[in-house]
């Protein structure tokens, strides 16, 4: 980005991969300052949700799922009512922590066995969230409210922002 450019984003729109770097770049940037001594991994995903969902447009509902045994718990989000429990395997954040796997998924109802905790959800990516020893404590779950709203650049910097900010 040239010095000074400026992008205008709209809540409810997928902005251009240009506007995502931007936004993400500049939500890391708030994350270092917010997290740089945080030991704890709930205050570590409150504020990464918080910072997130306030700044991409095109995130509806934004959270960590957490490892509890055998199921993934709910645990800080932003946006509507949640699904609480999702059993090891089971619609895409049981899937990607299954296959410690990024999944980006279109359009969600064309994916095998997706939970519809929300009826408005159209798009969805799933990002496994590691301790310092690459051991999966979360998913990080963000749906979209439109269609093809999450391509390789959230892919990528969600990615990133997980290797940056692990959950101990």
């Amino acid at each position: 980005m040239a010095h000074g450019e400026h992008f205008q984003v709209t809540k409810g729109t997928i902005p251009s991969d240009a506007e995502k770097k931007h936004l993400y770049e500049a939500a890391e940037l708030a994350l270092s300052g917010l997290l740089a001594d945080e030991t704890d991994p709930i205050v570590i995903m409150t504020t990464i949700v918080a910072a997130l969902h306030q700044t991409m447009p095109h995130y509806f509902w934004t959270g960590f799922y957490r490892v509890v045994g055998d199921e993934l718990v709910v645990g800080p989000y932003q946006g509507t009512p949640a699904c609480l429990r999702i059993a090891k395997g089971r619609g895409v954040c049981g899937t990607a922590w299954t296959e410690n796997n990024i999944i980006r998924v279109d359009d969600v109802h064309s994916f095998p066995g997706h939970i519809a905790c929300d009826a408005r959800s159209a798009s969805e990516i799933v990002v496994p969230w590691h301790d310092r020893t690459g051991h999966v404590l979360a998913v990080f779950d963000v749906d979209s409210s439109l269609l093809s709203a999450f391509t390789e650049v959230d892919e990528s910097l969600l990615s990133a922002l997980a290797a940056n900010f692990p959950l101990g």
